[in-house]
């Protein structure tokens, strides 16, 4: 670029700027001029949330924000059982579900524990979680749900009737599999490479091209490159608005699939970066899906055939533990049916895993969190850090899973546990429980926080560490555990209540398992003089990280959320109770909640206990064979920047052992300062991204 085309750029860029200033100011004027409608119509004395809703494209929250007067006399969250509910109506056309939900032993102390005295259409499954991890429940602001006192609370503490997981009695069958780069148009099936012409890259011109390529037909695409569902992103205010319209744009002879067979999956799954189509011929007995394989691993530039020797190689070290083994569409699907033919056929659980009772589960989907993200700022750290040290705990998950909640879970209420000695109290905090409690942060504390809490605003979660602030929050017994017990100062913990089962291994063979193989793969990606084939042993174990992490993210089961659509010209017909999440001149597409469904293989207990250790184990965690810990809490205060699920950024390195096992501290990136403290999550990532890359490639696990 010469000094003239680069002053006629910067005068375009001006026009831009200015072009998109102007729909700025647009844009609020027709916001504002809406917002003083909607206070117009409340006016109107049988107006209803519900009929404004839809004609302004907003929430029924949105629209009783702005118009107090027309909320219901009674919230969609009320006391009414499940079988209360108005039946779910069915979308008048273009179903599309959306699940909206993707990844510790007790810590030391030298403290004695301070425990005081009690003061739509169709709906994909939740195994489609695809990045890393189930997202976590958003709390009312600065409140979590209770166990109802007496009776009622009590009639919750048991399970489900009538079900339970239990090992399969069949054999799973593979699907006809194809991996397709829409950059290149280059197409790979079993051990043939094929270029096609993918024209604009919709969803039409994908099966148009793959099944004209394969006349027999294949029954899954995996996109390899391209993101053809981003095409029109520019388009759209929301990434997701783009990915539903190229799922939803009509197919000449194909329609959305409806489902089939034991594992029954229906709809379209929208999500921002790994959408998955399911498309069915009409009048044919033909199903296909297009996915992203980028739920199963990061790619950096691979082509579709080391792509597809990853998947053979993932096959056949799966096969050599589950010689039944078959590699399903997505990682949470997979590890949730290798866990299945995991189940015993002898002993106390040979009829199988029975599934808590509803009550609980929507608890421990309001009270049990995920990973840790936090981001620390100045004060809190120095405005200019003189490094970020970048360390991520390999396959951290797995570390977690040698002891699982059993059994029929028993109710600890704040007497109860007041009653018991201190033995008996440390051994329940030990053990498998989930604990209501009042926390008091020590009055000359200067690390960071220890236990989530319930944040305000759009925060999902945060950690206090302000001396002396209290609050009241649910946490897990690891947690719990660490900070009454933690190497720097006990904090003050008041039982409430809480849940304690029995201690178990339900996860320990399918977790073992998929270790060896992690092992085996990452060994083959070490020593193999192939470089490609190095890199595909890579990427497998990549993905049998992916198996573990959402296999146990599955279990979690979040209550469902279908979307569906509606012509604008039938806008009555948008349940009350959805959220309008975009239209245009033709439809409504809208989203509601429908609550848990009826899930053999839902233990939401397991992945709560295992996210709690996580989150534990960040902050604390002892090496047996070294005699050493490792941890936020074992750094100098001021010194931590950022947690980020399994990754802790600091300012000092640390010399931790790493022993290439899961849960291990690995250093993957360390940038040299000063650099300016990031106030943000880009700038975060931008500055992670930096220090992996100044440091020494290829120590990724």
């Amino acid at each position: 670029m010469d000094a003239k085309s680069y002053n006629a750029a910067l005068a375009e860029l001006r026009t831009v700027r200015d072009a998109i200033n102007k729909t700025r100011a647009r844009l609020a004027k027709l916001e504002t001029d809406r917002d003083k409608q909607i206070t117009e119509l409340a006016s109107y004395e049988k107006a209803k949330a519900e009929r404004i809703a839809p004609a302004a494209g907003l929430s029924l929250a949105e629209v009783v924000a702005l118009a107090p007067a027309l909320a219901p006399a009674r919230l969609s969250t009320d006391d009414r059982t499940t079988d209360e509910q108005p039946p779910v109506p069915e979308p008048v056309s273009g179903p599309t579900s959306h699940d909206t939900g993707e990844e510790q032993p007790p810590r030391p102390g030298a403290a004695a524990p301070a425990i005081g005295a009690p003061r739509s259409q169709r709906t994909a499954a939740a195994d489609d979680t695809t990045d890393g991890t189930a997202p976590q429940t958003s709390p009312e602001p600065g409140s979590l749900p209770s166990i109802p006192e007496g009776a009622p609370g009590d009639a919750w503490f048991g399970h489900t009737p009538g079900l339970a997981s239990t090992r399969p009695n069949f054999t799973q069958q593979a699907r006809s599999t194809v991996f397709l780069d829409t950059t290149t148009g280059i197409l790979v099936h079993r051990d043939q490479t094929h270029r096609v012409d993918l024209g604009a890259a919709t969803a039409a011109d994908i099966l148009t091209a793959v099944f004209h390529t394969i006349p027999d037909g294949v029954e899954r695409i995996y996109i390899t490159a391209g993101d053809p569902w981003h095409r029109d992103a520019d388009r759209y205010p929301y990434l997701r608005d783009a990915v539903a319209a190229w799922l939803n744009a009509p197919i000449p002879g194909w329609r959305t699939d409806t489902g089939r067979g034991r594992d029954r999956m229906a709809g379209h799954f929208v999500h921002p970066r790994h959408p998955v189509g399911r498309y069915q011929r009409e009048h044919a007995d033909q199903h296909v899906e297009i996915r992203s394989v980028g739920e199963w691993f990061d790619l950096d530039g691979d082509d579709p055939a080391l792509v597809r020797d990853a998947f053979v190689l993932l096959w056949k070290a799966l096969r050599r533990h589950w010689p039944d083994a078959v590699i399903m569409g997505s990682p949470s699907q997979t590890g949730r049916d290798l866990w299945t033919r995991t189940i015993p056929t002898r002993g106390q659980y040979a009829e199988g895993y029975p599934v808590l009772s509803e009550e609980l589960r929507g608890l421990l989907h309001a009270t049990a969190g995920q990973g840790r993200n936090e981001l620390i700022t100045p004060p809190r750290v120095p405005e200019q850090l003189p490094r970020l040290v970048e360390y991520d705990r390999t396959f951290a998950y797995a570390k977690h899973t040698w002891k699982s909640p059993v059994g029929t879970p028993r109710r600890i209420t704040a007497a109860t546990f007041a009653s018991w000695s201190e033995k008996e109290q440390i051994r329940a905090l030990y053990g498998c429980g989930h604990w209501q409690v009042r926390v008091t942060v020590p009055d000359t504390w200067n690390h960071v926080g220890l236990l989530p809490a319930p944040a305000p605003g759009d925060r999902r979660w945060h950690y206090p560490s302000r001396p002396g602030a209290t609050f009241t929050t649910w946490a897990g017994g690891p947690e719990i555990h660490t900070a009454l017990t933690n190497p720097v100062q006990p904090w003050t913990i008041e039982i409430l209540d809480g849940i304690l089962w029995e201690d178990g291994k339900p996860l320990d063979d399918w977790a073992r398992k998929l270790k060896e193989t992690w092992t085996s793969l990452c060994a083959q990606a070490h020593f193999h003089g192939d470089p490609r084939q190095a890199r595909a042993a890579h990427l497998a174990s990549r993905a049998v990280r992916a198996i573990l992490l959402y296999g146990i993210g599955s279990f979690a089961q979040r209550p469902r959320m279908v979307t569906g659509t509606t012509p604008r010209a039938m806008e009555r017909d948008v349940p009350p109770d959805a959220e309008i999440i975009s239209f245009d001149d033709d439809l409504i597409t809208w989203q509601k909640p429908t609550g848990f469904s009826r899930d053999a293989n839902a233990h939401p207990e397991w992945a709560a206990a295992i996210w709690s250790s996580a989150r534990a184990a960040l902050l604390s965690q002892r090496h047996r064979d070294d005699g050493t810990y490792a941890g936020a809490l074992h750094t100098p205060p001021g010194t931590v920047v950022a947690f980020r699920t399994d990754a802790l950024y600091l300012t000092q390195p640390q010399n931790w052992p790493y022993h290439h096992q899961p849960g291990d501290y690995l250093l993957k990136g360390h940038l040299t300062g000063p650099l300016p403290a990031p106030t943000g999550e880009e700038e975060l990532l931008t500055l992670r991204d930096a220090g992996r890359a100044a440091l020494t490639p290829g120590k990724d696990t």
